[in-house]
């Protein structure tokens, strides 16, 4: 169902609509997400650009959250798992990405907070941290990212098949156990050592 993450009417029917169709929600994967606009410095992002990277990445992510929250707490059984893209730039900021940098950031705090809080309802919340996944958004990689030191270099990816298979088995797991963080990168991706 095409929804905008960061309008809560679009998120209440989105909810309505799997409940209505499942009876039920177990899982949510919090996945939408923009880098904005990139090599752009930060004196110069305008606020527009910066509201929709935060409405996006970190506004959609607390949304579908909170609707599914509160669907979890009322089914029966009770329960479910939340699992939150974070990003490797959750630990490590790329240059001239401050929104998409800071959202992620706060995107780990939001899955430390809604782990806790999620504990007496039978709520399993974990993130998976992407680096560097073969999709349309990455392409740029392959031909040449901005590094630390000012100079462009390609950077290796890796099939979003092996992501899709981590995320499976989060999202397997029993309510009793859960991946709190997981960091899933293309092997030689310049990540350790960032900067």
């Amino acid at each position: 169902m095409r929804t905008d993450v960061s309008r809560p009417r679009d998120v209440e029917a989105l909810f309505a609509a799997a409940v209505g169709r499942f009876g039920r929600v177990d899982l949510l994967f919090n996945n939408a997400g923009t880098f904005g606009p990139g090599g752009v410095p930060v004196e110069e992002l305008p606020y527009e650009a910066w509201r929709h990277v935060v409405d996006t990445n970190l506004n959609g992510a607390f949304l579908c959250a909170q609707a599914a929250y509160r669907q979890m707490k009322e089914q029966d059984p009770q329960g479910g798992r939340i699992i939150n893209n974070g990003s490797v730039s959750a630990h490590t900021p790329r240059p001239l990405s401050v929104a998409y940098t800071a959202t992620k950031h706060a995107l780990t705090g939001l899955t430390k907070s809604l782990s806790l809080d999620g504990r007496p309802y039978r709520i399993a919340v974990g993130q998976i941290d992407i680096g560097n996944a073969a999709t349309d958004m990455t392409e740029r990689m392959r031909t040449g990212a901005l590094q630390a030191n000012g100079e462009t270099a390609p950077e290796p990816v890796m099939d979003v098949a092996d992501v899709a298979r981590t995320v499976r088995h989060m999202a397997e797991l029993p309510l009793e156990a859960n991946v709190q963080f997981a960091t899933v990168l293309a092997t030689a991706m310049p990540y350790v050592g960032r900067g």
